[in-house]
């Protein structure tokens, strides 16, 4: 693969640690920003370890493979991935999906596949110390069957711009996992999907995680982005403040309840808790509306464990049968939520360098530091763009977001992990190889994993 993609994915890893911003933003009122850099000891204590440094970033080369990392994409898909950091090799299951197989059904999708395929680290240089380097793993070509006995391949690593990559952390691993293309011609036209190409979906998966759900109890604060392609794949983020009892019944005092989940939660048998009738965020009056005959889709909510702390990861699939056209079942939202337990968070409660994938397609650095934060380019290692901070909103631990743009929204963090989402244009947009002719920018959304302070 050549230097020159794989080290533009890489940076995204490598700058967290290597920039930040000074100034700007108050605690109570988040404000515009224009933050300048900042330089020497302005800087505080900042970066990774030193070159020299023998701290690990992630678990030993040969106990990777020893953990099955289960989490939840933004395509609304429960994944299981195993990467053999000895083998250099990866296997995933889709363990949920509403991505279609092909173009030719909505109703096969991706779940019950299982993929194996090898992976390779970024190349020497491409991010500043060996460890870095180390701990991620750019996914090439995998292979399986699906469920309909049929052979199921991802690209390879040639001649593709922009990867599925994990980044290995010490209890988590982030980034993006393979990619489709979605397209449907509908039913008489009804129904009908654009094509449009996903180069990864972000990811977020957890080495450990429960099914005592004695652990869930208490008041969230949740993150959720959705999408629904029969809405010309519009998307939404928006914030809920939740509260779940010993039985998984989710409460909300806000009108609209709560948004993450619908019916109580059940335990099923891969590890995680199921809820039918979650609700839909997308707007049913859009341009076009989206097609939908009903609730079908299902809310799984992986309570993953990580520092100490519990922290729910909610994926929606989506449900569509087309096999009975007197009876179809149609609800193609799906998207994910984090959810971080409703704590104070006072400035400078989180802060550090994040990496993580977007909704823009790209893989990401954010660098938060009291009241600013910042959004690292990728390509240039550079700051792309700003936001200011504001603590002490009504719900304890949900942080008031404004980007330099006037744009506003929010974040939550728990365990080393945050989420953020604003109702503006950031990082410079989506990606272009993962959009169509009129695929929109905003909102803005993702998650990332803390890997300095």
């Amino acid at each position: 693969m050549a230097h020159a993609i794989t080290k533009g994915l890489a940076l995204a890893l490598a700058t967290a640690p290597l920039l930040i911003a000074c100034g700007g933003g108050k605690a109570s009122d988040p404000g515009a920003v224009n933050a300048p850099q900042c330089s020497g000891a302005s800087c505080g204590v900042q970066g990774p370890p030193a070159s020299g440094s023998t701290a690990a970033l992630c678990p030993a080369t040969a106990d990777i493979g020893n953990t099955t990392f289960l989490g939840g994409a933004g395509s609304g898909e429960v994944v299981q991935l195993n990467i053999n950091a000895t083998a250099m090799t990866y296997t995933l299951k889709w363990l949920e999906s509403p991505i279609p197989l092909t173009s030719a059904s909505v109703s096969l999708t991706r779940k019950g596949t299982q993929i194996t395929g090898a992976v390779i680290h970024p190349p020497t240089g491409a991010l500043p110390t060996a460890e870095q380097i180390r701990c991620a793993f750019i996914l090439g070509a995998g292979t399986g069957t699906a469920s309909d006995g049929s052979t199921y391949t991802t690209p390879d690593f040639v001649n593709n711009p922009n990867p599925p990559m994990i980044l290995v952390g010490q209890g988590v691993a982030g980034g993006g996992i393979p990619g489709a293309t979605v397209q449907y011609a509908g039913i008489l036209g009804i129904g009908a999907v654009n094509k449009r190409h996903f180069d990864f979906y972000p990811f977020l998966g957890f080495a450990s995680t429960t099914t005592d759900i004695t652990k869930l109890p208490g008041t969230y604060n949740g993150l959720l982005y959705h999408l629904s392609p029969t809405a010309n794949y519009e998307t939404v983020a928006t914030n809920s403040v939740e509260t779940f009892d010993a039985s998984g019944n989710c409460t909300s005092p806000s009108a609209s309840g709560c948004l993450s989940t619908g019916n109580a939660l059940t335990l099923n048998s891969n590890g995680y808790f199921d809820s039918i009738n979650p609700p839909q965020i997308v707007p049913s009056g859009g341009n076009p509306a989206p097609l939908r005959t009903g609730n079908y889709g299902t809310a799984h909510m992986i309570l993953g464990q990580i520092n100490g702390a519990t922290v729910p990861l909610v994926v929606r699939t989506g449900f569509v049968d087309t096999s009975n056209l007197l009876n179809l079942k149609v609800d193609d939202e799906s998207g994910i939520a984090m959810l971080a337990a409703a704590t104070p968070l006072a400035s400078g409660g989180f802060d550090g360098g994040y990496v993580g994938a977007d909704s823009n397609f790209k893989y990401t650095a954010t660098l938060i530091q009291g009241g600013v934060g910042t959004f690292i380019n990728p390509s240039t290692s550079g700051a792309e763009s700003g936001f200011g901070l504001g603590y002490g909103l009504p719900s304890p631990g949900l942080v008031g977001v404004q980007d330099t743009n006037g744009k506003t929204g929010f974040a939550i963090a728990s365990g080393g992990l945050y989420a953020i989402a604003i109702q503006g244009v950031e990082n410079g947009g989506i990606t272009s190889t993962s959009a169509n002719s009129d695929t929109p920018s905003t909102p803005y959304f993702g998650i990332g994993a803390q890997i300095s302070k």
